[in-house]
């Protein structure tokens, strides 16, 4: 029986703490942070006025002063209808922008009929195979009103033309679009796995599409280079700067080598970073990710525009903190996470619901997470003035202690030829896969503790309603594809798809004939297999 002696030596044991106090990055940390354990900070070089290089501080003057973070919640699942009825929903409850979420098959480039679709059709985003599909997913939502972002990449050009299809149909031009593709192919071959070609002719897409929108599409983000999913295969916090930046730097090369002018298109380059639990470093990390970028194109690529040297982000709460165990407690991570990315000052954020560990999201999970959002927006204060946090001597030290740790990594890849030869040397991969093996350690030894996980669990089973697809939504989906096949004007879809054929066999731009063949009502599938046809598929290479 244990004693009540027994429970206050337990209970200090959970209190008690023994572990050498650092970073997740590695940084260690002061007992407390003061002059003279800093490095000196130059106001004028380092920090600057909020609105001026080098933007440490933030990308405009009066930040959230002159209006709040786009609050643009991530939701797709099932078919179009239902994704639509879910977006409707989070605008009515004060979402202020739209963020689609695809099923693996639209994402590598398979029709919801395709044999390899099968299981996967609507489960972990909405089921996207034409434009009747993006028309049905966007039906009564004024897109000329809305600002939209669409998580895709190796089918981001295709995805984009069904979105300028859809628009017209509703009569709003190209040029009122506004919204975002991710279209970040690197990182794909990094780290999460959904490409389709081999990297040359992904940049080629990737670079066509810069020079298409800069006509055509002025106020649409091109590019959304992406450390959420580098952070959230198990990255540190300086490798989530290093990575996103250094495939950033092989975009803005890529482009400048196909002929477009730097300050044509970095103006509408993108970012979008991860949110993790540790606040003042991930509130450093923002700060030191702008602070670099500004230098690298300034310095580097000699942009002139100021547009070009400031780096706009989106965040998303960090899925791979979330636990099954005690899902209720997610709701504190999220805000802690929500809370490190307005002090940063993002431009855009999205905030995981409290059971996206257990399935997709439920309407009520949904509801609490933008909810959160909404807290921190009009009760917490934080958005009253501009970087709150600067001149904090931990802040400020880690920002530094961050910029460097990037600025290390970015050199290394440099010396080894770029990022596209990081990544076929499988160094880059490497390296997040140690820094992801040390924390899953540290959890196992109980040296990092995740509450409900490895410390103060508890017996009783949580088990909140969670959300389900149907599989009679597969089933609707394949019918939907083939009667739209057997309905369309074939020999009009058959020319569209050789002319898009004949030009990814030659040099023009793709974006033009990806379009035409989208409203000839080709599919993602269709439009897919004929660029396969030329380039043929990526094939990882085997590291050791």
């Amino acid at each position: 029986m244990e004693t009540k002696t027994d429970a206050q030596t337990a209970a200090r044991a959970h209190t008690e703490r023994h572990e050498r106090f650092e970073t997740p990055s590695g940084i260690e940390l002061p007992a407390d942070f003061n002059p003279s354990n800093t490095d000196s900070i130059d106001y004028e070089r380092d920090l600057g006025s909020p609105g001026e290089y080098p933007y440490t501080r933030g990308i405009r003057r009066n930040l959230y002063r002159g209006r709040f973070w786009t609050m643009r919640q991530y939701a797709g699942y099932a078919t179009a209808e239902e994704s639509n009825a879910r977006y409707k929903y989070l605008l009515a409850q004060g979402t202020t922008g739209l963020s689609v979420a695809f099923d693996l098959p639209t994402q590598i480039g398979l029709d919801s009929d395709d044999p390899l679709a099968a299981g996967e059709v609507g489960k972990v985003g909405v089921a996207i195979s034409s434009l009747e599909d993006m028309l049905r997913l966007f039906d009564g939502i004024p897109l000329g009103e809305v600002s939209t972002s669409m998580t895709i990449n190796a089918t981001a050009s295709t995805l984009l033309c069904l979105y300028v299809a859809a628009a017209r149909r509703q009569g709003v031009a190209p040029d009122k679009l506004e919204g975002t593709i991710q279209n970040d192919i690197l990182k794909e071959y990094i780290a999460r796995g959904t490409y389709i070609y081999p990297p040359a002719p992904s940049m080629r897409l990737i670079t066509d599409t810069f020079a298409y929108c800069a006509r055509e599409i002025p106020r649409w983000n091109t590019i959304s280079i992406s450390g959420y999913h580098i952070r959230e295969a198990g990255s540190t916090a300086a490798q989530e700067i290093a990575f996103t930046l250094a495939d950033a730097i092989a975009y803005v090369e890529a482009a400048i080598t196909s002929g477009l002018k730097v300050d044509d298109f970095a103006p509408r380059l993108s970012f979008f970073f991860n949110a993790h639990n540790n606040l003042l470093e991930e509130v450093a990390k923002f700060r030191a990710a702008r602070r670099l970028w500004a230098r690298i194109m300034r310095e580097r690529f000699h942009a002139r525009d100021p547009r070009s040297l400031t780096l706009r982000f989106h965040t998303q709460t960090a899925g791979s903190t979330l636990t099954a165990q005690q899902p209720e407690v997610n709701v504190a991570r999220t805000t802690i996470q929500a809370l490190a990315a307005v002090l940063g000052g993002t431009q855009s954020l999205h905030t995981n619901a409290s059971d996206e560990a257990l399935a997709l999201p439920t309407e009520s999970a949904a509801r609490v997470a933008l909810r959160t959002q909404q807290v921190i927006a009009h009760e917490s204060g934080v958005a009253d003035t501009v970087d709150p946090l600067a001149g904090s001597y931990a802040v400020e030290q880690l920002t530094s202690d961050l910029e460097r740790l990037a600025s290390d990594y970015i050199e290394k890849i440099d010396a080894m030829g770029g990022t596209l030869r990081a990544i076929e040397l499988g160094y880059v991969q490497r390296e997040i896969q140690e820094a992801a093996y040390r924390f899953q350690r540290a959890v196992e030894s109980g040296d990092s503790v995740v509450v409900g996980v490895n410390r103060f669990q508890t017996e009783e089973a949580s088990a909140p309603p969670t959300l389900r697809v149907d599989p009679s939504v597969e089933r609707a989906q394949i019918e939907r594809v083939r009667a739209l096949r057997a309905r369309r004007d074939a020999a009009a879809t058959e020319t569209a798809l050789a002319r898009l054929e004949e030009a990814a066999r030659g040099t023009e731009n793709l974006l033009p004939r990806i379009l035409a063949a989208v409203e000839s009502l080709a599919t993602v599938g269709e439009i897919s297999h004929r660029l396969r046809r030329v380039w043929g598929e990526y094939r990882e290479a085997l590291t050791v």
